[in-house]
């Protein structure tokens, strides 16, 4: 297969001056530390990983979900950027124009928590600098930090076009952002209103509701006495925030609850404030819980705030922006802390007898996704984005089956969510960020929404200050598919690169991200702006964790990629994680987390190094069809025409641990310990020069396609190997491909047929060996009874190979010995005897096998009268009872396994 020879352009012309050919012999250790990082070097000078726009005809386009600029990679990120990677680095082998679009978010709460954490420690406030300086401190902060993300994504292999590098406050997405806040004002899908809002008191700023974490505390539910206004008896309600009672407003009860209907259009005092509340019926209230009488805290609380919308009832915010009680609370709490005036809220309640009980209380509590402050529901005014409007033709799209989720379930939850959605809040109080491109006049108080700043109020020619607020980071996110293509500029990139193909993301940004880009790809580009949406799973530790700073159980992957490399990384992550379910890696020990890549890079390696000295230049362009193959050539050729089918269509459903099993099981299982193992007397010319030649060309070309097949999940071992096949140099490449396409010839059903037999008369030869304790390195005799043709065949062809790798000489007999040996029945067809007699002292082992098989009789006796035992079976749990049972059924299948060695051996 012929090789890709890399462009020589200006940045990549110095690398080839001093040398255009490599050595074929490979060190004889693997060392990714020497590999990787040059080699990444020379496929970026070289342009590899870039298309212009005027050459893209047949286009693959993934963009990265871009990571937070403050972030550093993670191995969450290590097992997205992976899997984007393979299906990116694949399709451009196939001759695709593959592009991967990368870039950053600038992430605006958490980029303005690091830079005011620096601040902090400076003794200094973002409002001592004002905003202007402290906008600039942080764009200070990103140009001195904001690459070392891109950087590791480098290490770890990511094959990005990094011309297309775009940032979310890049000035092209900044005019992309204002073109759509104003499109959407302009419809009515933007609006400006109060309502109840997730509030952050420590970042001071809202929150959307998929930003709010929830998580299941132990907490108390407070059972308080509001007294009837007219002396009669009054209601009991409870609540888990006693501190927000001071905002109440009403106490509904179900309409149809006849214990409280005489009470409905009375009132009842407000404990501690001694505040009318009207009685009020409302079918929002929960007949069921508690005593059926609910407490309203309209500023306070979504679904009071919607009760009191119906009912006209007043809203009182008794919270400032940092949590403390506002001059709406009574003056003996004012500017507590919530949680300090909760406490002395319930202490006062106790005191004047309102306090009926307290019980303990598990609920959910929802908490800032960054800094994780409780987070408080709090009335304000806000910028909203109608989203039902928007939401409909994605929802179309995705039960017309036009959006594509693997798994199909996310695709379920998707839909849940758009059927269910709400209203968005955009704006947030901060500082750093896409300003809302709205103004306010200071005159006349008109309001102008504007792409560019006006210079005065259009209506009475007054002055106007700008908007505060910033948008939700996620707003520019949910443009990123088109506003990094130019959008909404005609851009040639925006042509040829929208929409893009694949999305690869995580489940917890379904309805973050992956549902508003829908959403506004239909809006404004008219088509969806990819059609398959791959879930991966969640990388976790050990003991089932999510990895986080706070458990100290991450995974650094650039620690990783510097002791094991990238490559050893990578398979391990692919191979650990089918589509959409999570991983576990041991983070305490990584030399056995990573162990299955690291062991199978270096098995790539030492195959590879065996077999790259024997191998000429004219064995790599020589049809193997044309010489005299033997069996384990036809039986290799049409294994890696299979491997490459596999390979190929799991690569298509998106089941890349299947892929990666698959080149596993190929190079490892079928390559390296059968393949080269049989052929090694034959490239060494011990079986002619004819022989050796059709081994050679053989080999010369799997070799080369299971690299191509590697490429795009281990691409650095990979490319190290391919360019030093023969006739080959640091000019060559196999970045861009082919892919491999095997001709349909190779394919050899009888080929695979009769190398399975042999494969499977070696495999027993070799249980038997380990089963009964035969030395390794003695040869034993093996007498093989009705020999299927399959097996005939293999053992006509390759019986010195399987000799030498069963340790072993092979007889066909008519009828097998009468004398003490070990059967085993072929599922080929036919028999194999192993005579023990001169191997084992007979006498010896016997008595061992009956001492074994005494202290088995005695445990499984033991174990049988548990299991007999009515009070064990009634009063052991279920799961002890079924291990019990378990561990019955291995004894007896052991006792069964050490009577028929017995009998092997002549006793009984």
């Amino acid at each position: 297969m012929a090789s890709v020879k890399l462009p020589r352009t200006a940045a990549a012309e110095e690398p080839f001056r001093t040398k255009t050919t490599v050595s074929q012999t490979l060190d004889p250790r693997y060392d990714p530390t020497g590999i990787e990082a040059p080699l990444y070097r020379r496929w970026e000078e070289a342009g590899l990983f870039h298309v212009p726009a005027r050459e893209v005809k047949r286009p693959y386009v993934i963009s990265i979900p871009p990571p937070n600029v403050t972030g550093a990679l993670h191995m969450g990120h290590g097992l997205n950027h992976t899997i984007q990677d393979v299906l990116i680095r694949w399709r451009r082998m196939q001759g695709y124009d593959a592009v991967w679009v990368p870039g950053t978010d600038h992430a605006g709460i958490a980029t303005q928590n690091v830079v005011e954490r620096e601040l902090q420690e400076e003794g200094l406030t973002r409002w001592d600098l004002g905003r202007e300086a402290f906008v600039e401190r942080v764009w200070d902060w990103v140009d001195q930090y904001g690459g070392r993300i891109l950087e590791q994504q480098r290490a770890i292999g990511d094959s990005c076009d990094w011309e297309r590098t775009r940032f979310t406050l890049d000035e092209g997405l900044s005019q992309a952002v204002r073109e759509v806040f104003v499109r959407l004002y302009s419809r009515g899908l933007v609006y400006r209103g109060e309502y109840i809002i997730n509030w952050c008191p420590r970042c001071r700023t809202a929150l959307a509701n998929e930003e709010v974490e929830h998580r299941e505390e132990a907490g108390k539910l407070y059972h308080v006495h509001y007294p009837s206004a007219d002396g009669e008896p009054g209601l009991v309600v409870a609540t888990t925030r006693p501190e927000t009672m001071l905002g109440d407003t009403a106490v509904a009860v179900h309409p149809d609850d006849p214990r409280h209907a005489s009470r409905i259009g009375r009132d009842l005092l407000l404990p501690l404030v001694g505040r009318p509340l009207p009685v009020i019926a409302d079918d929002y209230v929960d007949l069921e819980f508690g005593t059926g009488a609910l407490k309203v805290t309209p500023a306070h609380d979504p679904n009071d705030f919607e009760i009191g919308e119906r009912h006209e009832l007043p809203r009182v915010n008794i919270l400032e922006a940092d949590g403390s009680l506002s001059a709406e609370a009574p003056e003996a709490y004012r500017g507590l802390d919530r949680f300090e005036a909760r406490e002395r809220i319930v202490r006062d309640l106790e005191a004047e007898g309102f306090l009926v009980k307290v019980e303990d209380h598990l609920h959910a509590v929802g908490h800032c996704y960054r800094c994780d402050t409780v987070v408080e529901p709090w009335l304000s005014e806000q910028w909203f984005v109608r989203m039902k409007p928007l939401a409909e033709p994605g929802l179309a799209a995705y039960r017309e089956g036009r959006l594509r989720f693997h798994p199909e379930h996310f695709g379920r939850k998707y839909e849940h969510w758009m059927e269910n959605i709400r209203d968005w809040c955009i704006s947030r109080q901060l500082w750093w960020g896409h300003r809302i491109p709205v103004w306010y006049c200071e005159a006349c108080g008109s309001e102008m929404v504007a792409r560019e700043e006006p210079a005065e109020c259009s209506k009475c020619g007054g002055d106007l200050s700008q908007d505060p607020d910033v948008l939700d980071t996620w707003f520019s996110s949910a443009l990123w598919p088109f506003s990094t293509v130019g959008w909404p500029e005609e851009t040639p990139d925006l042509g040829v690169l929208y929409p893009t193909d694949t999305l690869v993301t995580a489940s917890e940004i379904i309805f973050f991200w992956v549902a508003r880009m829908v959403m506004m790809g239909l809006e404004f580009m008219g088509e969806l702006p990819f059609t398959d949406v791959v879930i991966n799973g969640t990388v976790r530790d050990h003991l089932g964790r999510r990895m986080a700073k706070s458990l100290g159980n991450g995974i650094d992957p650039l620690e990783v990629v510097q002791r094991y490399g990238a490559d050893a990384m990578r398979y391990t992550l692919l191979n650990g994680a089918a589509m959409g379910t999570d991983l576990q890696l041991n983070y305490q020990d990584l030399d056995a987390a990573f162990a299955v890549g690291r062991n199978f890079a270096n098995k790539i390696w030492n195959a590879a190094r065996f077999a790259l000295p024997y191998l000429r230049e004219e064995d790599l362009v020589a049809d193997p069809e044309a010489l005299d193959r033997e069996l384990a050539d036809r039986w290799i050729l049409s294994r890696f025409r299979r491997t490459t089918s596999e390979m190929t269509e799991a690569l298509q459903a998106y089941r890349l641990h299947d892929a990666a099993a698959a080149v596993y099981r190929f190079g490892w299982g079928e390559l390296a310990d059968w393949y080269i193992e049989l052929v090694k007397a034959r490239l060494a010319g011990e079986r002619g020069e004819r022989s050796r030649d059709a081994a050679a060309a053989t080999l010369a070309h799997v070799l080369d396609g299971w690299m191509r097949l590697l490429h795009p999940i281990m691409p650095f071992i990979s490319e190290a190997i391919a360019i030093r096949l023969p006739g080959r140099g640091e000019t060559d490449t196999i970045v861009r491909g082919p892919w491999p396409q095997p001709p349909a010839s190779w394919d050899d059903p009888a080929a695979e047929q009769a190398f399975a037999a042999l494969q499977e008369l070696v495999g027993q030869v070799r249980n038997l060996r380990s089963e009964y304790g035969i030395d390794p390195g003695r040869e034993v005799k093996v007498f093989v009874r009705e020999v299927p043709p399959p097996l005939a065949e293999a053992l006509r062809a390759e019986e010195q190979g399987a000799s030498r790798l069963a340790r072993a000489a092979f007889e066909e007999a008519d009828g097998l010995p009468a004398e003490p040996g070990a059967h085993a029945v072929l599922q080929s067809g036919g028999e194999l005897f192993l005579p023990l007699a001169d191997l084992l002292d007979l006498d010896r082992e016997l008595a061992r096998l009956a001492k074994e098989l005494d202290r088995l009789d005695g445990i499984l006796a033991g174990t049988r009268a548990r299991l007999d035992s009515p009070a064990f079976l009634d009063k052991a749990p279920a799961e002890v009872v079924e291990r019990e049972r378990e561990k019955a059924r291995s004894l007896e299948e052991r006792r069964e396994r050490l009577i028929e060695k017995r009998r092997a051996l002549g006793e009984g």
